[in-house]
């Protein structure tokens, strides 16, 4: 598979995922993710994708400023 952006080569590797809300960021630790060798360009597959919506929309209403997930925990749950 190639990078959508420079057409480089991909490689899997475990990232950290990252979004701030505004109120909170919530970080998830170990996601399998394909980094782009050439530029960094990091991307996940639709399942990977799916969890880490899953995952953000369950801390929306949290009263926290920083929610930390492992990946690999969060699958096996």
């Amino acid at each position: 598979m190639k990078c959508f952006m420079c057409r480089g080569n991909l490689e899997n590797k475990l990232t950290n995922f990252t979004v701030d809300l505004g109120k909170c960021v919530v970080i998830v630790k170990n996601v399998p993710s394909q980094v782009c060798t050439q530029c960094g360009e990091v991307s996940y597959d639709n399942e990977v994708a799916l969890k880490l919506e899953k995952l953000v929309n369950s801390v929306r209403n949290f009263s926290t400023e920083i929610v930390v997930f492992n990946y690999e925990e969060q699958r096996a749950a």
